[in-house]
């Protein structure tokens, strides 16, 4: 699947998804993985991810979330939620609404991301 297949009819998460490849790739370029689900940014392992809620909620949702997974559990109110999976492993969950909201900030957390996933 490609990332077009993936945000078929979806113009906003697309438009979205593309900022955020291309400030990913200010960083390095790094290999993109499309799922069904997600598509998953690459260096070693995956270290960030972004995704629809539209595909599996109902209601008010965010065109499209990133997901980062960090070594540590960052404080700002931006996330929408942190999980632990694994000791050590913080997933932070980003809601998206505008090209406003990747900005220096998102990039500084997608860097930290990057490094951490060698």
């Amino acid at each position: 699947m490609t990332p077009e297949e993936f945000f078929e009819g979806q113009v906003l998460s697309q438009h979205l998804f593309e900022v955020v490849r291309d400030t990913i790739n200010t960083i390095a370029n790094v290999e993109i993985q499309v799922t069904k689900s997600q598509i998953a940014f690459r260096r070693r392992k995956a270290f960030a991810w972004v995704w629809m809620p539209g595909k599996y909620l109902r209601g008010r949702y965010a065109p499209l979330v990133l997901t980062l997974a960090l070594r540590r559990r960052d404080s700002s109110p931006r996330w929408k939620e942190i999980v632990e999976p694994s000791p050590g492993r913080f997933t932070h969950h980003l809601e998206l609404y505008t090209l406003a909201d990747i900005d220096d900030e998102v990039w500084n957390w997608l860097r930290e991301a990057w490094i951490a996933s060698r």
